[in-house]
């Protein structure tokens, strides 16, 4: 009889605890797995800091562990299995497919982990936090029609098909769209998002058109890619492009870069660390007011450069 009244008193208090979501079922933040796109790449790098500044702020003795997968799928489930392996309370990653990524993020989730999307959605996500890239690309390409005065041909260098990437594009598309005068010469190659991509796309794309006003490029390595494929050949037009990097903030200050022009500023820093204090919410039974929660982007140009804060600073 005693034994029974104290199996119903647990089975009350349990059913209370949940009932008020109070700390009872809670989970303290003592270990994150994040998997970026590359750890080459200045965003992820600063992705990565911002998230084990704010997760240090939540728990000093909190283990990070970064990795990249390089832009292979197939790693990334790896690294999502290591990090169900490992015990893991939270996983931030940066999909390197938005939809196919999904049977990782729910075995992770049945593993009571938190999963967390950065900079690009991932189905099935607890919560995504990513820049609103629409706007980012309607910004970046106004600054173009504004700059030809509405009337030009230009190209569209696209990138690897993630959601960011699809949502540059398509904003860029809708400026250009109210702007009849300008004419969109390519918008389908993939300079892979990288410097060396950008260059090799721009070469055979300054080659196939002998007249080009101006190049809107998904992200900066793209965009100093295409500076240096134009520099090579001699041709001048107008670049802008996505993420306001510390190297696209190098180039609008320097004289010898004249053609970029402008970039739509991301926050990557600030991006991870709303990341993980969205995860630590959602270990505590808090779902987010906003999902997906989107980063409003400025436009970073020749002219409020010196204003930029950039990446690297905690604010």
């Amino acid at each position: 009889m005693m034994l029974k009244k104290l199996l119903m008193a647990g089975c009350a208090i349990a059913v209370t605890a949940l009932a008020t979501g109070s700390p009872a079922t809670a989970k303290d933040l003592k270990s994150i797995g994040i998997s970026l796109g590359s750890l080459g790449n200045p965003f992820f790098i600063a992705l990565s800091k911002g998230a084990e500044f704010e997760a240090k702020k939540i728990n000093p003795d909190v283990k990070v562990s970064t990795v990249g997968f390089e832009y292979d799928l197939g790693k990334q489930f790896t690294q999502v299995d290591n990090f169900i392996a490992s015990g893991v309370d939270l996983i931030l990653l940066n999909p390197a497919d938005s939809q196919a990524l999904e049977p990782a993020i729910k075995k992770a989730q049945a593993a009571g982990i938190v999963v967390v999307a950065v900079d690009t959605a991932a189905k099935g996500a607890d919560a995504t936090v990513t820049t609103n890239n629409v706007q980012a690309g309607e910004i970046a390409c106004q600054y173009i029609v504004d700059k030809l005065g509405g009337k030009g041909d230009m190209i569209i260098e696209n990138g690897p098909q993630v959601s960011a990437v699809v949502d540059r594009v398509n904003g860029c598309k809708s400026t250009l769209g109210k702007a009849p005068g300008m004419k969109i010469l390519s918008s389908d190659q993939d300079g892979k998002g990288s410097r060396e991509g950008g260059l090799n796309v721009m070469q055979t794309l300054l080659q196939r058109f002998p007249k080009v006003d101006a190049v809107f490029a998904i992200n900066d390595p793209q965009a100093i890619g295409t500076d240096l494929a134009a520099k090579q050949l001699n041709r001048t037009f107008v670049i802008t492009s996505v993420d306001g990097a510390p190297d696209i903030e190098a180039a609008l200050k320097d004289p010898n870069s004249p053609m970029i022009q402008a970039s739509a500023s991301q926050d990557p820093f600030e991006m991870a660390r709303i990341g993980v204090r969205l995860g630590n919410d959602l270990l505590h039974g808090k779902k987010p007011e906003h999902d997906p929660l989107l980063m409003e982007s400025k436009l970073v140009t020749r002219d409020n450069v010196k204003d930029y804060k950039g990446w690297t600073s905690a604010r």
